[in-house]
């Protein structure tokens, strides 16, 4: 499993930091408007509704997948492609923040349909209408090899979904 440390890539957040969790990158507004700008600088938006476990993904997380853009992908497929060692966190943090209606974060390996294997930091929060948690949303942005990635993504760009 990818590393643990620092500890606030690995853990649950309380809702009110969703704008903090996601601030630091700068986008101008057409970048954080645009699938295929997103896409370009390895970024994807994703909504998941928990009546229907249905999975809405931006262009940019079909490639992080290695799958064909604007394809149909069922959740069981999506969870079948991380790896063993990050698919049991991430599905613990997942249904954590259901019941605790809180955010997460969790670097994960995906080993890609098309045969490769891409690190993504998962960023998800839930989706709450009334009382009632009704979906999953979030961000997955592509590890660079040897690159820092950024800690925090720009807000806006949950606007595309």
């Amino acid at each position: 499993m990818r590393s643990t440390e620092p500890l606030p890539l690995h853990h649950s957040w309380p809702l009110y930091d969703l704008r903090e969790r996601l601030a630091s990158v700068t986008l101008d507004d057409r970048t954080a408007r645009s699938d295929a700008a997103l896409a370009e600088r390895g970024l994807g938006l994703w909504h998941c509704d928990l009546a229907t476990q249905k999975l809405q993904w931006t262009a940019g997380i079909f490639d992080m997948f290695g799958l064909e853009r604007d394809g149909e992908i069922s959740r069981p497929r999506a969870v079948a492609l991380y790896t063993p060692e990050t698919r049991e966190p991430m599905e613990r943090l997942r249904a954590y923040a259901i019941r605790h209606r809180r955010g997460f974060t969790l670097d994960v390996d995906i080993d890609r349909a098309d045969g490769g294997r891409c690190a993504i930091r998962l960023i998800g929060a839930p989706v709450i209408v009334g009382n009632a948690v009704i979906g999953l949303h979030g961000v997955k942005q592509v590890l660079p090899k040897g690159a820092a990635a950024s800690r925090e993504l720009d807000p806006r760009i949950f606007n595309l979904l």
